[in-house]
Formats: structure tokens, sequence, C-alpha cells
């Protein structure tokens, strides 16, 4: 289990998405009662450009006094969220995605925007956001959407393990938040799980909805009794998985959904549920990858 006053890190580049990204990182820190730690991936160093100030201008021109106050504006952004919780600040030399990767090794959440400036520095809450998302060793809250502190806390669940480890975590925020969960499993007519698997030509609608709901109880039922205090409502949705769960974010304050999930592939980056919620939902989403969440007894 990881440890419990590990830091909510957030990254940051300057952009009116990464204060989103901070203000959202500063609430959190202060529910979960840890230390907020704000990161700048500074590239340029790998691009062998100057860093300091030009002879001909101001000494608190160039690029790492730059990156300096987007930390500290980051930092004060943050501070005006985060009450008596500490906050710090650091610029870290590398490129966003193994820097925020590094990070994770000893955070209790990473915390990113969905995009961020253009050119490289864009590159810190676009492109990385996902590679993060698909790569952390901690679990990974990204900015979409409104940010809203009221509404469900909405989970997909598929019956894979990584579902299991989103509802774990998508319960314990709700008990944090003394918010309600909305578990959603999504289903259509049997499609293939596994290679050469035989699809049958008839089947049963009310069988397989009845399976499916089975499916939905049993992944729910531990869960239940771990977090007797969290209200639950279990929605069957016969739909798509992502198109039910970005309808169902619409009036969420949060979305919990795994990496990858029953039948994916494990060589794809993120599962196509989770990369579809990432580009389309209504409100944050926390990407769940690795053993992250306790198991419930």
């Amino acid at each position: 289990m990881r440890n419990t006053s590990a830091p909510v890190v957030v990254g940051v580049d300057g952009s009116a998405c990464s204060l989103e990204a901070v203000r959202l990182a500063a609430r959190e820190a202060t529910v979960r009662r840890r230390p907020l730690r704000v990161v700048h991936a500074f590239i340029w160093p790998m691009m062998r450009t100057p860093l300091g100030p030009s002879s001909a201008g101001p000494p608190e021109g160039g690029l790492r006094n730059q990156a300096e106050r987007v930390v500290a504006e980051a930092v004060e952004e943050a501070r005006k969220v985060a009450g008596d919780i500490e906050v710090t600040g650091a610029v870290v030399d590398g490129a966003p995605t193994p820097v925020m990767l590094q990070e994770a090794h000893e955070a209790g959440l990473i915390v990113l925007g969905n995009r961020g400036l253009g050119g490289f520095a864009g590159l810190l809450l676009g492109s990385t956001s996902a590679q993060v998302a698909a790569h952390a060793t901690c679990p990974v809250l990204v900015v979409r959407g409104e940010l809203r502190t009221e509404g469900p806390i909405v989970v997909g669940v598929d019956g894979s393990e990584l579902s299991n480890l989103a509802i774990g975590f998508a319960m314990a925020e709700a008990d944090h938040r003394d918010a309600e969960v909305i578990a959603v499993h999504a289903w259509l007519n049997p499609t293939p799980v596994g290679p050469g698997d035989m699809l049958p030509l008839v089947y049963d609608v009310d069988a397989l909805r009845a399976e499916e709901e089975r499916v939905l109880a049993e992944a729910m039922a531990g869960w239940r009794e771990r977090y007797p205090d969290v209200r639950v409502t279990q929605q069957l949705a016969r739909a798509a998985a992502p198109r039910a769960l970005v309808e169902a974010s619409k009036q969420a304050q949060l979305l919990v959904v795994g990496a990858r999930g029953r039948g994916g592939l494990t060589g794809m980056l993120l599962g196509s549920v989770s990369n579809t919620v990432l580009h389309k939902a209504h409100c944050p989403v926390a990407i769940l990858r690795h053993h992250q969440s306790e198991q419930p007894q």
C-alpha cells in the first residue's frame, strides 16, 4: 500500500489549463490531508539553449527565471485553495513525461491538465497526460470539463482487475467527499474477448442482461461492505462503454476508470474507453493502472 503521506503532485507549464490543474490538485490534497508538490518540467537544458538572462536584457530575464516564476505563481494559486496544507514547488530538469513518471514513484496522486501551451511546453499537458496516465505507478487525475465540488462520482465497471481498482478509488473518494457513487456497467450484444472466440448466432437478451447485472452486482458487493456509508447507484447501460460514461459524466464531479478493461490489448497505452473519456468527459477523469488501491476484505 502506498505511503499515506505521499504528496499530491501537479504538473504546471504556465498555461491557464495548468492553473486549473493546480486548483484541482490543491483541493485533492486538502481532502486527503497530504502535502502538495508543484512541478515544472524544464526541458530547455536538453535543447542546449542558454538559460540565463541576456546580457542586453533585465537580470530577471532568461528561461530559468521564467520557469521559477511559473512555479511561484502556481504555488501562490494553490495556497489560496489548500488552506493549511503544505505546498512546495520545484523546477525539475528533463522532458515532461519522464519527469512526471519519476514523480509518480513517490506520489499518492498525479494531477495534469489536458492541454497546455503551444510547442514544447504544450507537451506537458497535452500528449503527456495520456502517456503519464498509461504508465504512472500512482493514480492520475486529468482536468476535463467543469470543475465541480458537488455531484456524484461515476466509475466504469466491467469486472476486470483494473476496474476493481477503479471502484476502490471511487469509493474512497466518495467517502472523503460525502458523495454518491454511480457504478456504470455498459453492455452490448456479445462480442469476442479473445482470439478465436465463437459467438452465438442466437442468444437470449433477457438472460444476457441478467448476466451483466450479476457482473455489476458482484463487482460492487465487497466495496459496498467496505464503505457502508457511501451511497451507491448501480446503472446498467445498453450502450458502448465510452458513450455511457461520457453521458454519465455530464453531472459528475469525477469520473474514474481503469487504464484498460476486459479484453483490452496489453500493448496499447490506454484502452479505447479510457482514451475516449480523457478526450470527451465533462468532468475530471481519474485513471487507474497499477495496484494502487486496497482490495475489499
